[in-house]
């Protein structure tokens, strides 16, 4: 219905203007005098006005409605805090940019009225996209991201944007605790941002009814706790919440986008799922794989081995990392601490593997 509307409205604006058009040319003369006299010259000029009117206003309008169209999904991807960044960026840009053009004089031949209006757009474009690039420098400035938990006013400013992104820890990675002991070593540098819907979700977990549940809560906060004591971490309680998605994965993705931060999770599904959306995961279980000790084929090692193995004569023995090692033949010497030789090492999904035989039989052999 409101198609037509506009086609009407286009229709009557067409005719109005090459009425008024062709009214106006005979006020100044510009027609010639067998034309002027002519009646039909202003019913004609409204009728092709609104002929062409009639045409065009659907292409006016459909061309009108995807400009609209693209610009609310540019908006919808923008993040509210780059809206106001952006926002107060223009507005300084066309106040000095009208300060500026005013001793600019206006009687210049030919471009003297556009000169002012080109120097004060340019002027709001440029401080416009310099505060974007600069946005977590203004935020800071502004106060508007939260600084509830800051131990270290000063340091964010200068460890917080594109030299070093802030981490954005997750449920799993609280609760699991290893976090902390990283931060302790300092191998992470930068802030840690605690999401509010993060710390909800550890509440919820600390208030269940479920022993197990209840526990594992209560240890991520007792770890949070701890965090913000150390005198080296910079943690960060940040107050944004996503309204419209329910998933805690979800928002720390968008989170992460929004502040162009790494998450830090060993939640495998979070892991998959930040990658295919160009959000960078630093996974706590891929660290712990990649620092357990590098050991060799032929390499010579004491062990105490304590099961059974899946195929028979197998024993099964464990580093101090965790790393299982399985026992060719080892399972006469469960209970015992033998010497094993590292025949091979397999590197699986759920860690590092070793396969080894006891050094008697490789005498033996």
């Amino acid at each position: 219905m409101y198609k037509v509307i506009l086609r009407l409205v286009f229709t009557l604006m067409g005719a109005g203007i090459l009425h008024q058009g062709a009214a106006y040319a005979l006020r100044t003369g510009m027609l010639s005098d067998a034309i002027a006299v002519d009646s039909r010259l202003l019913p004609g000029a409204a009728v092709v006005g609104a002929f062409l009117g009639f045409i065009i206003g659907p292409w006016i309008v459909d061309r009108f409605e995807q400009l609209v169209s693209r610009l609310i999904g540019s908006l919808n991807r923008t993040s509210p805090y780059e809206l106001i960044i952006g926002a107060i960026g223009l507005v300084v840009g066309l106040l000095i940019g009208i300060l500026a053009t005013i001793p600019i004089p206006s009687h210049i031949p030919v471009i003297g009225e556009y000169v002012p209006l080109i120097a004060t757009l340019s002027m709001g474009y440029i401080a416009m996209a310099v505060s974007l690039k600069k946005k977590e420098e203004l935020l800071y400035l502004l106060n508007i991201f939260p600084r509830s938990v800051d131990k270290h006013p000063g340091r964010d400013r200068r460890t917080f944007g594109h030299k070093v992104p802030c981490k954005i820890l997750d449920t799993s990675v609280i609760i699991d605790g290893r976090i902390a002991d990283i931060c302790r070593t300092q191998f992470i540098e930068g802030i840690l941002v605690v999401p509010a819907f993060v710390l909800e979700e550890l509440q919820h977990i600390a208030d269940s009814s479920d022993v197990l549940k209840r526990n594992r809560g209560r240890r991520g906060l007792d770890i949070l706790n701890k965090m913000q004591k150390e005198p080296n971490v910079n943690v960060k309680i940040y107050d944004r919440n996503f309204d419209d998605v329910a998933e805690v994965d979800t928002k720390l993705v968008r989170l992460a986008k929004a502040l162009g931060g790494k998450i830090v999770t060993n939640d495998y599904n979070l892991n998959k799922v930040a990658e295919l959306q160009g959000v960078a995961v630093l996974n706590i279980n891929e660290l712990a794989n990649a620092v357990k000790p590098i050991v060799l084929p032929g390499e010579e090692m004491v062990v105490h081995v304590i099961k059974d193995g899946k195929e028979q004569g197998q024993g099964v023995a464990y580093l101090d990392d965790g790393t299982m090692i399985v026992v060719d033949g080892g399972r006469k010497y469960i209970g015992e601490d033998i010497g094993v030789m590292v025949t091979s090492v397999l590197q699986t999904a759920a860690g590092r593997m070793i396969f080894a035989k006891p050094k008697a039989m490789e005498r033996a052999l």
